[in-house]
């Protein structure tokens, strides 16, 4: 076996009866008690996600969106679901304008966009399923009432995120109860989540998106100044659309198609292939300086290209052809770095993936996310519904891909990600952490795919985040100094983190199929709490 120059932490998870891989324990235990009942992998994705809105609320949640893949084994079938919710019909360029904005706000009841996540979990069980609403959701009413002890990384987020739940009298109530954060070991109840998600195992979507719950957002976004109405809710519906892909040395990598940020894996991916990286070495000078120029060309074209396909043509044929990628690749000098190449995208993002294979080879993908660290900072009263701020990535600017208007879809960083080789399943896997997704995708494939690496050891490899507005590059600790001095000479602004946890480099989970075996076998990332369980 190879030793690469940084520590892996641990084993890779290996299991041949089935596998759910989360960045919480408790969540993932959910998602293999669902496997253990005779649930299916899409059954199980919905549990654990439900459970992740108990366990890590600052992250996903009701009040959230949902993308995901769903590999259908016996129908040789891959599905993409975009479950991400629209601007409220009154929302428009005019109208922030008239609220006194001169750029989309990051926090508060303006950056809220409809919630689709449960009505993307309502979709999946309704066509990939097997089980009802209300099973999926008994774990996560379980943990919701009885409590569960706070883990160590969330702990910490949570204290990050004080400061905007203090700002929302309703948002301090649930999540700051005692008036701060809970400490690591805590034990925290969400009685008001227990509630909402028992009305809606017994009423099912129509109580989030026409009745009691509806009603309770829309009037909260009136007292709050905001302009999601019941009509806004009543039209919410999620959208299956066809998954866009590329090939790269052999193997299919499959992402949804925009309003996510799927397109920019698949473009970098693209412009990498025509170099023999392997040869460079792993994270050499060189090779870093080849990935961070070809990310740097691909979060370009995002910026014109990655917006809600029902107002924006977007040329993905053109776009995902290896011509076009030829032409890309022309632009990079092997020497000098890229000037500025973007203007977008260095907010920190908040949101869980999850990957589940079961017993059958039925897959899903899946990512639910308030984008940022407890969204908007709203919470609507009484039901434990944080609600997510996904309209900050809308622009004010006229005539841009993604400037706001009624009932559009914003840009999306959450990507749940596939690969196939010869046709099987071969991984599924995603790096949460906003601008960092896309980044973390290519990092770890790479890993897995140009210099052999198991999945964990992948996942644990160190990163580093290019930052768009800043035109430099983060790196966290484990790069040999003379490597970032190597990147420096060609240009690059170096940016030296010590925190070998910090946000800004995601969180990935990763569950591989063995291509001569069928064995499962996964990996969890060590900047999140989570871990990989597999069944027996």
């Amino acid at each position: 076996m190879k030793r690469y120059s940084f520590p892996s932490r641990r084993s890779a998870v290996m299991s041949a009866r089935g596998m759910v891989a989360s960045s919480q324990p408790l969540a993932t235990l959910a998602g293999v008690n669902i496997l253990q009942q005779g649930g299916n992998a899409v059954d199980a994705a919905i549990a654990t996600a439900a459970a992740l809105n108990v366990v890590e609320p600052m992250m996903t949640g009701l009040g959230g969106d949902v993308f995901a893949l769903v590999y259908l084994h016996q129908k040789r079938e891959l599905r993409a679901l975009n479950a991400s919710g629209r601007a409220p019909y009154a929302a428009s360029l005019e109208t922030m304008r008239r609220l006194g904005y001169q750029r989309m706000p990051e926090t508060g009841i303006h950056t809220v966009t409809v919630p689709g996540a449960l009505d993307g979990w309502c979709t999946l069980l309704r066509a990939c399923g097997t089980m009802s609403l209300s099973q999926v959701l008994e774990p996560a009413i379980t943990l919701a009432e009885q409590g569960f002890p706070v883990s160590e990384l969330t702990a910490l987020r949570w204290e990050e995120g004080r400061a905007r739940l203090e700002a929302n009298a309703a948002a301090a109530r649930t999540y700051l109860p005692a008036g701060r954060a809970p400490a690591p070991g805590e034990v925290f109840r969400q009685p008001d989540l227990a509630s909402t998600f028992k009305k809606l195992a017994q009423g099912g979507r129509d109580v989030f998106y026409q009745g009691e719950i509806a009603q309770a957002i829309a009037g909260c976004s009136q007292e709050n100044g905001g302009l999601i109405t019941m009509q806004d809710l009543n039209d919410h519906a999620s959208t299956w659309v066809s998954p866009i892909s590329t090939s790269y040395r052999g193997y299919d990598i499959y992402q949804c198609p925009p309003n996510s940020q799927g397109l920019i894996t698949l473009l970098a991916l693209n412009i990498l292939e025509g170099y023999d990286l392997k040869s460079l070495g792993h994270n050499s000078p060189e090779y870093l300086h080849l990935l961070i120029e070809a990310l740097k060309l691909a979060f370009a074209d995002a910026e014109h290209y990655v917006a809600d396909p029902d107002f924006v043509d977007i040329p993905l044929e053109k776009l995902l052809s290896k011509a076009y990628a030829e032409q890309r690749r022309s632009l990079i000098d092997r020497n000098k770095a890229l000037p500025k190449v973007a203007g977008a995208g260095d907010r920190e993002g908040d949101t869980v993936y999850l990957a589940v294979v079961d017993k059958d080879g039925n897959s899903a993908s899946f990512i639910n996310s308030l984008y940022q660290g407890f969204g908007s900072g709203v919470v609507v009263a009484g039901t434990g519904v944080c609600l997510q701020n996904r309209g900050a990535l809308f622009s004010l600017e006229p005539g841009h891909p993604n400037c706001i208007a009624p009932h559009k879809r914003p840009y999306h960083t959450i990507i749940p990600a596939m690969v196939f080789k010869d046709g099987a399943l071969f991984l599924t896997f995603g790096v949460m952490g906003g601008f960092m997704q896309p980044q973390g995708q290519v990092q770890v494939l790479l890993n897995i795919i140009d210099f052999g690496m198991d999945v964990q050891t992948a996942l644990d490899a160190p990163r580093f985040r290019y930052f768009l507005e800043r035109n430099s590059c983060a790196f966290e600790p484990g790069f040999a100094p003379e490597v970032l001095q190597a990147l420096a000479d060609k240009g690059h602004r170096i940016i030296r983190l010590d925190d070998p946890y910090s946000q800004k480099f995601g969180g990935g989970q990763a569950i591989m199929v063995h291509p001569a075996s069928g064995a499962l076998i996964a990996g969890s990332d060590p900047r999140k709490d989570g871990c990989a369980l597999g069944l027996w």
